[in-house]
């Protein structure tokens, strides 16, 4: 087979990496690509048999097939042939230069960033749902998203995203969660605004808090907000409807990773609702 860029009719397979199609690919590891095109990379194959799953637009992938060995890779090939999605052929060079990370799995997805408008969330009702408010580390958004997952929130809502929610690396942190998930990303105004529209109690992590989460009803209609690790949360949400609540730290630490801190309020908040039946 020749070179995808030599104009040549039928099957092909991409060995330049001077390809025009690999240079388009690589550029969306910057933000600003990401932004301008509405598109990402999706380089972990149980993450892209979750976004094919959750119906989301794959533009193209790049396969190689000598490095296709798991059980999930070829399910995530089958998926991509299922869905009649344009796969080019590559070698693990080129396979290499696309891949946003350093897990060489054989398949690498070119998809379309879902909207995440406040206004398309959707809540059932008593809704349990999560707010993060100026989270910028990729991977801890990634591993909040995927406490979520694991608690069964209705919903996230990132509030004054420091980093973009489909950034490569949240989409391998999150193990693809972040398709499935219903996520938004807002303002603290609009999410405060949308959050009391639909009357939902709010509780918000604070290390002064004078009540431990364990110790506050988390049931109902609720939101759980947790703020940046530097930071924390921003001072409107101290307004007398909020109502702070903290962990207990037994060691010389004032607080948690919020990742951590996250998960087990995510946790608290189901253990105290029950398990949903599904």
């Amino acid at each position: 087979m020749r070179d995808a860029s030599s104009g040549s009719s039928g099957p092909v397979m991409i060995t330049s990496l001077h390809n025009p199609r690999v240079i388009a690919a690589v550029r969306l590891r910057e933000r600003r690509s990401r932004d301008e095109t509405g598109l990402t990379i999706v380089d972990g194959a149980r993450e892209l048999v979750r976004a094919v799953g959750a119906g989301t637009t794959v533009e193209e992938a790049f396969v190689c097939e000598a490095l296709l060995r798991s059980d999930d890779a070829r399910a995530a090939l089958a998926a991509l042939e299922q869905g009649r999605v344009r796969v080019w052929q590559v070698t693990p060079a080129v396979l290499d230069k696309i891949a946003f990370g350093e897990r060489a799995e054989g398949v690498v997805a070119i998809v379309r960033i879902p909207d995440t408008s406040l206004g398309r969330l959707h809540l059932p009702p008593h809704p349990l749902v999560g707010v993060i408010e100026a989270v910028e580390k990729p991977g801890n958004l990634g591993a909040i998203l995927r406490s979520a997952d694991g608690a069964g929130l209705d919903a996230l809502i990132a509030a004054e995203p420091r980093t973009d929610l489909f950034n490569p690396n949240v989409i391998r942190a999150s193990l693809g969660t972040v398709f499935t998930a219903r996520l938004a990303a807002a303002s603290t105004t609009e999410t405060l605004a949308w959050l009391r529209d639909r009357g939902l109690r709010i509780v918000a992590a604070r290390v002064d808090a004078p009540q431990l989460a364990s110790e506050t009803d988390l049931g109902g209609p609720l939101a759980i907000a947790l703020g940046s690790e530097v930071e924390g949360l921003s001072p409107v949400w101290s307004a007398p409807d909020v109502v702070p609540v903290r962990l207990p730290m037994l060691g010389v630490a004032d607080s948690l990773n919020v990742a951590a801190a996250a998960a087990v309020l995510f946790y608290e908040a189901r253990r105290q609702r029950g398990l949903p039946v599904r």
